[in-house]
């Protein structure tokens, strides 16, 4: 008679326990799954929303022909929202709205090219494009009708403030608001930094010309991005570094020359720009680096002899506020244009 081994019994005890276990197991997931399926519909929706304001945030760096020059641009946000323009100034490029432009984006559309000779944008030689301030806004108002906007808020910064006014001034009826940060359009703003351009405004000979090439040295650079912030250890070097970086291409020094000369010729619009301030009145933020010897405090304080509708604040920063203070400019500007705006 063959008997059966003596751990059997043992061995089917912990079979049983075994299934047991699955059972129990498969209970506690069939409850677990019940819930999640509960669940799910708001769930899902919390998951939607995220991702569709993540996409709404990405930012792409594209490229367009206008007018035979290829310019670069950065966009963010649904077309079908509010447009706002981006103007940059000397002598970066629209990176300086790198972070800007992703909390813009959640409910505006946001663009912000880059001028010829700056940025990613091509740079002709001079021979063969004018480099002025006129020139410029026809780039960018040749931009924005080729991405097919027809209204838009407009941040102006430094060269933006020439640049934005020009197409104000073609079509005022096209501006819903401006956003100004450190861009003048008044003569109290040019003080003793200008002197030397004003010099060369006046005589435009080689001495003057020369005299102004310390501005493009990577020393002048930095000192742009530090002079005046509260904290120095706030500002990323990979902003002078890069814009130097383009400065240095063979032939951008002499193309920046000619826009400093070029800037005379915003000084005698700035009449003309005022009355239309005065006429149209579109509702204006200002966001400024009171420190900024470049523009300072004293060319903000006349925008409200001329804008009636104008929220002003100046920030104890320099040149570029957007460096040390773009959460605070962000949040001061989503809240203006969002009361300003229709979104409709």
């Amino acid at each position: 008679m063959i008997e059966a081994p003596t751990n059997f019994y043992s061995r089917s005890i912990d079979t049983a326990a075994l299934l047991g276990s699955i059972l129990i197991n498969a209970v506690i997931l069939a409850g677990m799954f019940a819930i999640i399926t509960t669940l799910a519909p708001g769930a899902q929706a919390a998951a939607t929303e995220a991702a569709a304001t993540e996409s709404l945030a990405t930012v792409y760096h594209r490229k367009i022909d206008i007018k035979g020059v290829e310019i670069a641009y950065r966009e963010a946000g649904d077309q079908a929202n509010p447009t706002v323009l981006l103007l940059h100034g000397f002598p970066t490029s629209s990176q300086m709205f790198r972070n800007l432009i992703p909390e813009l984006a959640t409910r505006y559309h946001v663009l912000a090219p880059d001028y010829p000779g700056y940025g990613a944008s091509e740079m002709p030689a001079r021979e063969e494009f004018e480099y002025s301030f006129a020139n410029f806004a026809n780039i960018v108002e040749g931009f924005v009708e080729a991405k097919g906007v027809s209204s838009y808020a407009l941040y102006l910064m430094d060269y933006g403030a020439p640049v934005g006014y020009r197409l104000f001034a073609n079509n005022p009826e096209r501006v819903t608001a401006f956003v100004i940060q450190n861009g003048n359009a008044y003569e109290e703003g040019l003080l003793e930094f200008w002197d030397p351009i004003k010099a060369y405004w006046a005589e435009q000979n080689e001495a003057n010309r020369d005299a102004l090439r310390g501005l493009l040295t990577i020393d002048a650079t930095k000192w742009q991005y530090t002079h005046g912030v509260g904290n120095v250890e706030k500002i990323s070097p990979d902003t002078w570094h890069t814009d130097q970086y383009l400065l240095d291409r063979p032939g951008n020094k002499e193309i920046q020359l000619d826009m400093f000369l070029s800037y005379a010729t915003n000084v005698t619009e700035y009449p003309g720009w005022q009355k239309l301030f005065r006429e149209h009145q579109p509702p204006a933020l200002i966001v400024w680096g009171q420190n900024d010897p470049i523009f300072p405090a004293e060319g903000a304080h006349p925008y409200k002899r001329d804008l009636q509708h104008l929220e002003f604040h100046l920030l104890d920063t320099g040149h570029f506020a957007l460096e040390e203070y773009g959460d605070l400019i962000a949040a001061e500007m989503l809240d203006f244009l969002d009361r300003e705006i229709s979104r409709n």
